[in-house]
C-alpha cells in the first residue's frame, strides 16, 4: 500500500533567486504545498564568510521546520557549496542543494568534457562543483567565474536582455567561458536563470545552460516518489510565503520570477526570530 504524505515542502535562499526552483518544483509537483522563505534582510550570501553562512542556512532551515516539512530544498547555490553536506548528514528528513543534480546534468551534456560554472564568490571559492564534476567525469575541465554583480542586479530588476548595465556586466564575467569553448554551463546560482536569456546570447546556441534550481526539484521530485512521499493531491497545492524584509517589495518583484501572479500569502518575518 503506498502511503501519502501531505506535509508541505520547504525551500529557501538569501532572496528571491530560489523562486526559480520553486517554479520547477511546483509544476512537477503541482499538488504539493510549499513554505519558502527568502532571507532577503540579508542578501546577497556570497560574499560572506563559511561560518556566516552556515549559522544562516541553520535558522533558515529552523524556520522552516517550524511548519512540519517533509523535506527541504536548499534553492542557493552559496549554502549549496559551503556545508550544506553538514546539516543533511545529521537531519532526519532529505536535505537538497542545487550542486549534485546540477553537476550530474552536465556531466552527461558535455561533449567536449569543457564545463564552465558560474557563481557568487563563496560558491567558486569552494570547489564544490569541480569535485562534483570530477567525480563524474574525470577527464572533464571545469572553468569557473565569480560574478558578483548579478545577484544585486537581478534583485534590483535589471533583467531585461536589452538591459545595457547587465549586458556589459554579463559580457565581462562570461570572456573566460568562452575563451576556454565551453559547451555547457553550469547557472551556479538560482538567481541566474532569470536573465538566461542574456547569458544564452552571449555565450552562443551551441551552449547549453544547465538550470541549478530545476534539476534539483527534478532530484527532490523523484526521491519523494520513491519514498511514498507524495501529497495526495493531484493539483492545487498552495503555497506561503515568508521574508526577513519587505513583503510588497518582494511580492512584485516575485512575480517576475514565477512568471505570472503569486500564489500565496507572503509575510514578514523578523531575522531575531530566526
Amino acid at each position: 500500500m503506498i502511503s501519502l504524505d501531505n506535509r508541505p515542502i520547504g525551500v529557501f535562499d538569501s532572496g528571491l533567486g530560489g523562486l526559480t526552483a520553486l517554479r520547477s518544483l511546483s509544476r512537477i509537483l503541482p499538488g504539493e504545498d510549499i513554505i519558502y522563505f527568502g532571507d532577503t534582510g540579508r542578501v546577497p550570501y556570497g560574499g560572506r564568510s563559511r561560518e556566516t553562512i552556515m549559522k544562516y542556512a541553520r535558522q533558515d532551515i529552523a524556520f522552516l521546520r517550524s511548519f512540519d516539512i517533509k523535506a527541504v530544498l536548499a534553492a542557493c547555490g552559496t549554502v549549496s557549496t559551503n556545508g550544506l553536506d553538514e546539516i543533511a548528514a545529521r537531519s532526519d528528513i532529505p536535505v537538497f542543494g542545487v550542486v549534485e543534480a546540477a553537476a550530474a546534468a552536465a556531466a552527461a551534456a558535455t561533449r567536449s568534457g569543457r564545463i564552465g560554472v558560474i557563481g557568487t564568490k563563496a560558491s567558486i571559492k569552494s570547489r564544490a562543483y569541480d569535485e562534483a564534476i570530477l567525480a563524474l567525469r574525470p577527464d572533464a575541465r571545469v572553468v569557473k567565474n565569480a560574478c558578483p554583480l548579478f545577484v544585486p542586479l537581478v534583485e534590483a530588476g535589471k533583467i531585461g536582455d536589452a538591459d545595457p548595465v547587465l549586458d556589459l556586466v554579463a559580457r565581462e564575467y562570461l570572456e573566460p567561458m568562452k575563451e576556454a569553448r565551453v559547451d555547457t554551463l553550469i547557472l551556479g546560482c538560482t538567481h541566474f536563470p532569470i536573465i538566461a536569456g542574456t547569458i544564452g546570447r552571449i555565450m552562443g546556441p551551441e551552449v547549453r545552460l544547465v538550470d541549478t534550481g530545476a534539476q534539483t526539484a527534478l532530484r527532490l521530485a523523484r526521491c519523494l516518489k520513491e519514498n511514498d512521499m507524495l501529497s495526495e493531491k493531484e493539483e492545487g497545492g498552495c503555497h506561503r510565503y515568508f521574508v526577513s524584509d519587505n513583503p510588497d517589495s518582494f511580492r512584485e518583484a516575485a512575480e517576475l520570477f514565477l512568471g505570472g501572479s503569486l500564489r500565496g500569502e507572503v509575510r514578514h518575518i523578523s531575522v531575531d526570530e530566526l
